[in-house]
C-alpha cells in the first residue's frame, strides 16, 4: 500500500491548509527514504508529496539536505533521465532548494552539471528550459559549480539554443534568449579561469549573437561583463578581439547612438573601457581604428555617456604615444573637450575633460599635438586644473604641462602668462595643505618655465626664489631635493 499512500499525501499536501497536519504527523522523515525506492510510481508520489509539503519552508528545505535529499535527486536525474515526470519532479525539487547555500555545496558534490546538459539538449518545451535555466542560474553563483558547469559543456548548449532561436519574435522564445543570455553573463563573471573556458568554446557567430541580446533586453549585462575578473585577463581580452568583439560593440554604439539608447550605450562603453586596460588591448584597438570610430559619440547629448566616453578614450590614450597623438590632433575631439571642460554640472564631465587634455599632453611625444591643443585653447583649463581639490588631478596637470612645455614651450608661453601660471604654481608652493607630490611636481614645472625669458623674469618679480629656500627645510627629503634644484636653476649654476 506504500505507493498508493504516498500518491494519496501527494494530493492532500496540495492543500495549504493540510501542510501543517503533514507536518505534525512527521510524514516528510517517513517519506524521504521512499527516494531510494527503484519503483518508479513510488518515486514519483514520495517526491511531489516531499515537494508539496515544504514548498516556501526554508527550516524544512534545510533539513531536507542535512539529511541527504541532494544526492537521491541527482540520482533520479541520472538513473531516470527518460521519464518526464520523474524528471520534472527532480527539477522543481532542485529549484526549490538551488537558493541555500548547503544545497549548493552539497550539489558541487555530485554530478549534477552533466544531468543538467542533458536536461538540456532533451527539452522540447519552453517550461522545462525555463526551469532548467533557473536552476543553472542558482548554482551559477557558486564558484566550484561555475566551473563544472563550463566543463560539462553549458555554453555549447546555450550556443545551439541561441542559434536555433536567432530571429524568433515570440515571446516565450525571447523569454529563452533572455535567460540564456543571463546565464552567459553570470558563468562569465565566474572570474578569469571559468571565463576564460566559457569564450574559448565561443565562435565569432556566437559572440555577434550574445552581444546582440544582451544589448537588446538587458543593457546591464554589459556592464557586468565590463566588471568582471574575465576582462583583467590579456588572454581573455585578445581572445574577444580574434572573436570580432570591438566592432560589434561599435556597430552597436553607433546604432544607439542614432536611437537615442542612453542605457546602452553606456554599458557598451564600460565593456570598451574594460578591454582597454591591457597595453597589448590598447595596440589592438588603435589597429582597428577605435580611436576614430568612438568618436561620433562626441555629438551625444547625455552626460553618463559623455563620461564614460571621456573614460574610455582617456584609458586608451594611457601610455599610448601613438593613440595620445590621434586624440591630440582631431580638432573636433580638442574643441568638444574644451567646451566640456568649461561646463559647471555635478555630472564631473569638466574633470574628466580635463584629465583627458592632460593624459593627452602626457603621452604624446609630438609637437603637433602641443600646437593643437593650445590652437583649441585648452592649455588654460590645465592651468586651471593644478588648483583642483583633488591630488591626482593637480599632479596629472602639472605633469602635463611640463611635459608639453619641454616639447614646445614658446608657442605655449602666451598661454601661461594670461593664465597667471606661474601666480598659481607660487601659491601651491607657499600653501602647506598642499601635498609634497603636488610641491615637488610643481618645482619640476618651474624648471621647464624658467627656460623662457619672459616667464623668469615673473617667477622672479613673483619672489618665488624666498619660498624655494623655505622649502630647502621641509620635512619630505624628496620636496627638499626639487626645492635646491630648482634654486640652482634659477640662479644659473645648473
Amino acid at each position: 500500500c506504500a505507493v498508493r499512500a504516498a500518491h494519496v499525501l501527494s494530493e492532500i499536501a496540495k492543500n495549504e491548509e493540510m501542510k501543517k497536519p503533514c507536518l505534525e504527523a512527521d510524514l516528510v522523515p517517513t517519506l524521504i527514504p521512499l527516494l531510494e525506492s527503484p519503483d518508479q510510481e513510488m518515486l514519483l508520489h514520495a517526491g511531489r508529496a516531499i515537494g508539496r509539503i515544504c514548498y516556501d519552508n526554508r527550516s524544512l528545505q534545510e533539513e531536507l539536505v542535512r539529511v541527504g535529499v541532494i544526492p537521491s535527486l541527482v540520482r533520479i536525474l541520472t538513473d531516470h533521465a527518460e521519464s518526464e515526470p520523474l524528471v520534472h519532479v527532480a527539477l522543481l525539487a532542485l529549484y526549490n532548494l538551488a537558493d541555500l547555500d548547503s544545497a549548493k555545496e552539497a550539489l558541487s558534490m555530485t554530478k549534477v552539471a552533466e544531468q543538467l546538459v542533458k536536461q538540456l539538449r532533451r527539452a522540447q518545451s519552453h517550461e522545462r528550459l525555463e526551469i532548467v535555466f533557473e536552476v543553472l542560474q542558482a548554482l551559477a553563483e557558486h564558484n566550484a559549480l561555475k566551473v563544472q558547469l563550463v566543463d560539462a559543456g553549458v555554453p555549447e548548449v546555450l550556443s545551439e539554443i541561441l542559434l536555433r532561436l536567432q530571429g524568433c519574435s515570440q515571446a516565450e522564445d525571447t523569454c529563452i534568449v533572455k535567460a540564456a543570455s543571463d546565464l552567459i553573463v553570470s558563468l562569465l563573471l565566474g572570474g578569469t579561469k571559468t571565463g576564460a573556458r566559457l569564450t574559448a568554446n565561443f565562435t565569432k557567430e556566437m559572440v555577434r549573437l550574445v552581444i546582440l541580446y544582451l544589448s537588446e533586453m538587458e543593457s546591464h549585462c554589459l556592464l557586468l561583463i565590463s566588471e568582471s575578473e574575465f576582462l583583467k585577463s590579456d588572454g581573455n581580452c585578445l581572445r574577444m578581439f580574434q572573436l570580432g568583439v570591438i566592432h560589434q560593440l561599435l556597430d552597436l554604439l553607433e546604432n544607439r547612438v542614432r536611437s537615442g539608447d542612453t542605457s546602452v550605450q553606456q554599458a557598451a562603453l564600460s565593456a570598451l573601457q574594460s578591454l582597454a586596460v591591457p597595453v597589448v588591448s590598447k595596440v589592438q584597438m588603435l589597429e582597428e581604428g577605435i580611436a576614430e570610430r568612438i568618436e561620433a559619440l562626441l555629438r551625444s547629448e547625455s552626460p553618463p555617456v559623455q563620461f564614460k566616453l571621456l573614460g574610455t578614450l582617456r584609458m586608451l590614450a594611457d601610455g599610448q604615444a601613438d593613440a595620445a597623438e590621434i586624440l591630440g590632433q582631431d580638432p573636433l575631439l580638442l574643441n568638444r573637450l574644451v567646451q566640456w571642460c568649461s561646463v559647471s554640472d555635478p555630472s564631473g564631465i569638466c574633470g574628466e575633460a580635463n584629465r583627458l587634455l592632460a593624459s593627452i599632453l602626457h603621452h604624446n611625444r609630438s609637437q603637433e599635438v602641443v600646437k593643437a591643443i593650445q590652437a583649441a585653447q585648452g592649455v588654460k583649463h590645465l592651468v586651471s586644473m593644478t588648483t583642483s581639490e583633488h591630488a591626482a588631478m593637480q599632479n596629472e596637470a602639472l605633469t602635463a604641462l611640463a611635459i608639453a612645455s619641454a616639447i614646445d614651450l614658446e608657442i605655449l608661453e602666451e598661454s601661461f602668462k594670461e593664465s597667471q601660471l606661474v601666480q598659481s604654481l607660487h601659491k601651491l608652493l607657499r600653501d602647506d595643505n598642499t601635498s609634497p607630490e603636488v610641491k615637488y611636481n610643481s618645482m619640476g614645472l618651474l624648471c621647464q618655465l624658467l627656460n623662457s625669458g619672459d616667464l623668469r623674469q615673473e617667477i622672479e618679480e613673483d619672489k618665488i626664489k624666498d619660498t624655494l629656500e623655505q622649502l630647502c627645510s621641509h620635512s619630505n627629503a624628496s620636496v627638499v631635493k626639487e626645492a635646491i634644484t630648482t634654486l640652482q636653476v634659477l640662479r644659473g649654476e645648473t
